[in-house]
């Protein structure tokens, strides 16, 4: 399995100002934008530790998923959430020719928590041997700063900030997450239930 992001977060969608008032940062200094691109920095790397986090995605873009085989042929979980589209959905044989499948013929169950991709009739096609399956679709709770929940994006700030006062550090504590990071997004972390055997659902 792999798991490339496409786009990346745009710079119009990060928080900058809001950071700087979080930070408390002095302005009307004639070198006031010469930190922009680290605090940006700093911004893009909290988001990523909380989408790892949580295994949701903060701002929208597009992401492709290789597979050599479906988990479940009835219905394949997508590995990021929300999902907000699928785009395409691809096979590849053992000789890298490539088919993509009739939109006719899946569609996204969407969830907050684990989206599947599912046939509309009975099972997804099986995968050629040796070959693989791409699917290309768009993840995220908002394209916008302001549509992302309030306590997620205040997670990102306060991750940001720590990043930020405690960047010449290293030896931090065993997972780098604040307690205050950590309990802001308990609740978008995805719930696993063990099953028999002590497999997971």
């Amino acid at each position: 399995m792999m798991l490339i992001e496409e786009s990346a977060v745009p710079q119009s969608a990060l928080p900058l100002d809001e950071f700087k008032d979080h930070l408390r940062l002095g302005t009307g200094f004639s070198n006031i934008g010469l930190q922009d691109s680290v605090l940006e920095s700093f911004l893009r790397a909290a988001i990523a530790a909380i989408e790892a986090r949580t295994g949701k995605i903060l701002i929208t873009r597009d992401f492709s998923w290789t597979l050599s085989c479906w988990r479940d042929q009835s219905g394949q979980a997508l590995p990021a959430a929300p999902v907000v589209s699928l785009t395409s959905v691809a096979m590849t044989d053992a000789g890298g020719t490539q088919t993509v499948l009739d939109p006719a013929g899946y569609y996204l169950e969407r969830d907050q928590q684990r989206p599947r991709l599912r046939a509309k009739t009975g099972l997804l096609p099986l995968v050629p041997l040796g070959g693989s399956v791409d699917i290309l679709f768009a993840a995220g709770m908002g394209a916008t700063w302001g549509e992302l929940p309030a306590d997620l994006g205040q997670a990102v700030l306060l991750l940001a900030a720590h990043y930020y006062e405690y960047r010449s550090e290293t030896a931090l504590g065993s997972g780098c997450m604040p307690f205050g990071v950590t309990s802001l997004i308990e609740r978008y972390r995805t719930l696993r239930v063990l099953g028999g055997k002590g497999g997971t659902a």
